[in-house]
């Protein structure tokens, strides 16, 4: 079985930091991490918790919920707001490949947009549920 997990994240991350209207969020490359740098550019965009589990479908499936959370620094919520809305247009209906794996399902199930007790940090978290298969090699 090939690891599910990791291409799905290798080909979100890829498929987030081509976009165009990302990158004029983002920066250019658009910060987009597993892991962000210790003293990171802002804003940007990490993937947090994944969780998966095995489907019973043809292609060995395995379902996915993953979180991605922006964190911006500007005054209020408005940057935050677009990378949310930015993500969820990049991964209406997309299919994403890496390593002999493919998303048969990918959507956005959640968004939530916060401040940090601080206030001086805005938090965007976007959740998203994925059922990957392999492909045909």
């Amino acid at each position: 079985m090939k690891d599910h997990e990791g291409a799905l994240q290798k080909a979100l991350i890829a498929w987030l930091k081509a976009d165009v209207g990302l990158q004029a969020l983002l920066g250019d490359p658009a910060r987009i991490w597993d892991q962000p740098p210790v003293d990171p550019a802002w804003p940007h965009l990490t993937v947090g918790r994944s969780e998966s589990r095995s489907v019973n479908a043809d292609g060995c499936g395995v379902e996915h919920r993953i979180g991605l959370t922006c964190v911006s620094r500007f005054g209020g919520t408005e940057e935050a707001r677009a990378v949310a809305a930015a993500v969820r247009a990049r991964l209406h209906e997309a299919v994403l490949e890496a390593d002999g794996v493919k998303t048969a399902n990918l959507r956005v199930t959640f968004t939530d947009v916060f401040r940090a007790p601080d206030l001086k940090r805005t938090y965007a978290v976007v959740r998203l549920r994925a059922v990957t298969e392999e492909t045909e090699d």
